[in-house]
């Protein structure tokens, strides 16, 4: 089962990553980089949203990002070290 879920958390954890960058990254609409960032806002935002809501505000600064990385990076190391 680890062997599974080790690889499965790390790709989680870069789509997170990369959800973080295409937020700062501006692109044109109907490009290949727009629809790249439209599927990985598909995918990362039911995690992302209930997380942002239950947050305080922040003035702009997005830390639900954050938090799922440190969260999958929680139950990641563990079971990595297990291996």
């Amino acid at each position: 089962m680890s062997s599974i879920l080790v690889p499965a958390l790390r790709l989680a954890s870069l789509v997170f990553i990369l959800r973080a960058l295409a937020s700062w990254i501006p692109a044109s609409t109907n490009s290949a980089l727009d629809s790249a960032r439209s599927f990985i806002y598909g995918i990362t935002e039911p995690v992302l949203g209930p997380i942002r809501r239950a947050l305080p505000q922040t003035g702009g600064l997005d830390l639900s990002v954050i938090i799922v990385i440190l969260a999958i990076n929680f139950f990641l190391i563990p079971i990595a070290r297990q291996l």
